[in-house]
């Protein structure tokens, strides 16, 4: 067992709004994730979606309005809440997610995760 280094793991890729496993518990995924730009509009009716910002800022547009996030802070966006992630400078984010939860709420559209 070895510790994970999060900047370690984000260094060997490049691609944006694809998640990368780098640990599980409890039926978990924990993912690192490149973000610029803006993400779809989508919700997760079984799951809340967590966000960390390692680097860079966040902002998560919802129904009432919009939530930004700067290093160092956390968001859960409720079950069944529409939400669309969105970073004007490339953002470095950690996830936790119940293993297998598609990115966009929809199996058919998400991006395949991959461990590394």
């Amino acid at each position: 067992m070895q510790p994970v280094n999060l900047s370690d793991k984000l260094s060997t890729f490049t691609a944006h709004w694809s998640p990368r496993i780098v640990g599980s518990f409890n039926g978990h995924d924990l993912m690192v994730v490149k973000v610029l730009g803006e993400f779809v509009w989508h919700d997760h009716p079984d799951t809340d979606d967590f966000f960390m910002v390692l680097s860079g800022e966040l902002t998560i547009d919802l129904p009432d309005g919009a939530v930004t996030l700067k290093p160092g802070e956390v968001f859960v966006v409720p079950k069944g809440v529409q939400h669309r992630p969105r970073a004007a400078v490339e953002t470095h984010l950690l996830l936790i997610e119940p293993a297998g939860t598609p990115n966009t709420g929809d199996p058919a559209t998400a991006a395949t995760k991959v461990r590394i």
